[in-house]
């Protein structure tokens, strides 16, 4: 056999290389969602279960089957009124909120080009956390439930386009502009907050403070409706972009070149980003790192592709947060603690283990 024989065979081996890391880290996602999908089950359970009113598996199975199918009345029993009032709702809000979260720092991530990029560098914390100490401090949140959360919001929305039109030079923003501009934006914002927390009497402060350190209970039905009707248009909506987002980890020079409107996708994603991680931290405060460590340990597991890390970003956002908010609400008997404390705990050390290891494998000596 001559060496030109073996040339064939050479290119079907180099040609089928790629397709068998794609089949691979297909599997591996297909397996990674399966888990969590069955994680987020586990979840709802755990949440429904534990808590000053102890509820078995099979109550809370039974609750929910005769409400849903039967039409029974939710309050016609003790456990159907705890459950259906109180629990279902600050799980559903939990996960929601987890996977909004999770899904905006993927994309974050790939818009910026860094594992460490989430929803904070352009002012989205900063903004809620101002608008939502001003209706506090003012006296507004007293007037009506949703005044609080609308003001985080629009804080959040607004701040962010201003460090985007601040970022803009000749119709553009690079993403070095964006980052130190939303950088300045943000120490501005804290000062305001903390000015405007200066000027609240004691309880204010207290309620700025609690906000400020993450809390979900004051789950409702119509918070869950608001915050599943913006999830579900800001996931369809990354999900529409996850292949420009592919193209854009070459680089904005190779992206135009292969037809992605750089600018336009930019624009795009940060906004999805914002209406996401806006309308999380409206509902459950400055809740940290679950946008900044779910997609990078997602990445590492499956690969960068936005056809998987968007969706397995939101599963793995909603166990999490959903974990959080039963230690929150059971470490300590009669006690409803902050759970951004507990995102915090975990994400904290994680988040460094998992820095480590991408150094390694990038040859830079942690």
């Amino acid at each position: 056999m001559t060496g030109l024989d073996t040339l064939p065979d050479a290119r079907v081996a180099a040609a089928s290389t790629p397709a068998r890391r794609r089949s691979t880290r297909a599997v591996r996602a297909a397996i990674v969602a399966a888990v969590l999908a069955v994680a987020v089950i586990g979840v709802v359970l755990l949440s429904a279960t534990v808590g000053q009113f102890a509820a078995t598996p099979g109550e809370v199975v039974d609750a929910f089957t005769k409400v849903v199918f039967a039409g029974q009345d939710p309050n016609a029993t003790r456990a159907g009124a705890v459950l259906w009032q109180i629990r279902f709702p600050r799980a559903a809000l939990a996960l929601l909120a987890g996977a909004c979260l999770a899904v905006a720092g993927a994309v974050m991530q790939g818009v910026f080009a860094n594992p460490l990029a989430e929803p904070s560098i352009i002012g989205v914390n900063s903004g809620a956390s101002i608008g939502a100490t001003a209706v506090i401090v003012l006296g507004f949140a007293a007037v009506a439930p949703w005044m609080l959360p609308l003001a985080a919001f629009a804080g959040a929305l607004v701040v962010t386009l201003i460090v985007w039109a601040l970022a803009r030079t000749g119709g553009k923003a690079a993403v070095l502009t964006l980052v130190l501009t939303g950088i300045a934006i943000n120490a501005i914002s804290t000062a305001i907050t903390s000015f405007l927390i200066f000027l609240g009497d004691t309880s204010s402060r207290e309620q700025v403070i609690f906000w400020q350190l993450g809390t979900l209970a004051d789950a409702t039905w119509p918070s869950v409706a608001t915050i599943a009707a913006v999830f579900l248009v800001g996931f369809v909506g990354c999900l529409l972009i996850r292949r420009p987002l592919d193209v854009l980890a070459l680089g904005d020079t190779s992206a135009s070149a292969s037809g992605v409107r750089v600018e336009h996708l930019r624009v795009a994603a940060i906004l999805l980003s914002c209406l996401l991680s806006g309308v999380a931290v409206a509902f459950g405060g400055m809740i940290a790192f679950v946008g900044l460590i779910v997609p990078h340990a997602i990445r590492l597991i499956v690969g960068p592709s936005h056809r998987y890390l968007v969706p397995l970003s939101a599963l793995g956002g909603a166990v999490l947060l959903g974990l959080a908010d039963i230690a929150a609400r059971t470490i300590i008997p009669f006690a409803d603690l902050p759970i951004g404390i507990f995102t915090a705990v975990v994400g904290g050390p994680l988040f460094l283990v998992l820095l480590r290891r991408t150094l390694r494998g990038q040859g830079v000596r942690a």
